[in-house]
């Protein structure tokens, strides 16, 4: 997604802030077993994304659960409290103090371990692109409605959005797969109309071919040269069943 947002988007520049921010929670499963060409890609595309005007932020509970090479793109960094009781978490924190820049003021190791709830060990870039110090900071808490909204609030503010005159009529477009559906099913039907015409006039063919052919057997049938054929053909046959004849004359023919 970052990718094809890259090659999208215009260049914006340096800005104050980022037109877009992604921020990435549990981004150690984003890393986990990850192949080099896929964190060569990240890396590029962290690089580079912040000309685009968008921020990118990943969110983990230790540092170095993100890649040194991605984590030197990140001039941001806001860490909470870490919690060292085995000698794995205090191992864990001096790895994670050296992703920081060095305060002369804090004891960092010490300092980590006391932080209180709101509070965060905080680095940002400085207007010239260099980190800042690492300072203890309180962090201000969200502005926003701590809870569930009833249902009018809820539409109260959906009403006042800019967005909601063109977005608050529910629309059910026609998706892909149903217009192609539609282009499939008007082919089909198209087909068996032509099949049902080319059946037709097979059938008609059929027709006028038989009555044809019957006209021309009734036109034998009643010419006059096949009724004499017929009579003389009955009566040869009657002749021969019941044995009667040709008449002879009487009259003997000879030579007195």
């Amino acid at each position: 997604l970052l990718a094809e947002i890259y090659q999208s988007l215009p260049e914006a520049g340096d800005l104050d802030k980022p037109k877009l921010g992604f921020f990435l929670d549990e981004a150690h499963l984003l890393f986990k077993d990850a192949p080099k060409a896929f964190l060569d890609q990240i890396d590029q595309v962290i690089r580079l994304i912040r000309s685009k005007g968008v921020g990118v932020f990943f969110c983990t509970q230790l540092t170095q659960d993100v890649p040194a090479s991605v984590l030197s793109q990140l001039g941001n960094r806001v860490h909470h409290v870490i919690r060292a009781f085995t000698p794995n978490d205090v191992k864990a924190l001096k790895e994670t103090i050296k992703t920081f820049p060095k305060s002369e003021f804090y004891d960092m190791e010490q300092q980590f371990t006391q932080l209180g709830t709101g509070q965060a060990f905080i680095t940002v870039l400085n207007e010239k692109g260099i980190p800042t110090e690492t300072v203890v900071t309180h962090l201000a808490p969200p502005a926003s409605f701590m809870g569930p909204l009833a249902q009018a609030e809820y539409q109260q503010q959906l009403e006042q959005s800019e967005l909601y005159p063109k977005y608050k009529d529910a629309v059910d477009p026609e998706s892909s797969f149903e217009l192609l559906d539609k282009k499939m099913q008007a082919a089909r039907e198209k087909q068996e109309e032509e099949a049902a015409v080319r059946s037709d006039a097979r059938e008609q063919t059929t027709t006028r071919n038989t009555r044809r052919e019957k006209s021309t057997f009734e036109q034998v049938l009643s010419s006059p040269v096949t009724k004499q054929v017929g009579r003389e053909l009955v009566r040869g046959v009657f002749g021969v069943l019941f044995g009667s004849a040709p008449r002879r004359s009487s009259r003997r023919k000879g030579i007195f």
